[in-house]
């Protein structure tokens, strides 16, 4: 099944109405779809290079949206569906535990995510749930979303086709490493 929605997310890339699916695939895919819009961007910069920039941004806006979307997901269901099912099996307090970290440390929680191969929709819905701050969120799912997009369009407009095998097989390894060390950068100033 996940092959099928895979090849059926490429197949929008080559027809008219590619940005809106690039829109409409970068919204839902920030709070419940599981194929990242990567997978329409990369094709959309090979076939319309001079297009990079606006497929780009067009990722990062609709991305944002749909981080909201999750987040307001999270605020206003967790009550009706998660809470009671901590409750029920003794997490309540745990979880409250865990907005605690979250909350401390939420920049870092969303702008990772929105860079990692991490589902980012997972952390827009605890977003919501731990009730993180709002402009916190934005700011931080712009910065690392804008990021994330823009590596992906920037490198396919550069180095064309023969960029596209390593951005799907390796991408998600570098913005990895490039978070740790980002993070254990910050780290080590704090601690010296």
């Amino acid at each position: 099944m996940l092959r099928r929605l895979y090849d059926w997310t490429l197949s929008l890339a080559s027809g008219p109405r590619a940005p809106a699916a690039l829109g409409t695939v970068s919204f839902v895919e920030s709070s419940v779809f599981p194929i990242p819009p990567d997978l329409l961007l990369i094709p959309m910069v090979i076939a319309r290079r001079e297009a990079a920039w606006k497929f780009a941004l067009l990722c990062t806006v609709m991305s944002v949206l749909g981080g909201i979307a999750g987040y307001l997901i999270g605020q206003f269901l967790f009550v009706q569906v998660a809470e009671p099912i901590l409750s029920f099996y003794g997490y309540l307090d745990k979880f409250e535990r865990f907005s605690e970290i979250f909350n401390s440390w939420g920049w870092w929680f969303v702008f990772i995510a929105g860079l990692t191969p991490f589902p980012y929709k997972v952390i827009t819905i605890a977003g919501g749930a731990t009730g993180l701050s709002l402009p916190v969120f934005i700011a931080a799912s712009v910065i690392s979303r804008g990021i994330r997009f823009l590596v992906v369009a920037g490198l396919i407009y550069h180095f064309g086709p023969p960029i596209r095998d390593f951005i799907e097989k390796r991408l998600g390894l570098m913005f990895t490493v490039f978070v740790v060390v980002l993070v254990g950068g910050f780290a080590l100033i704090k601690f010296l």
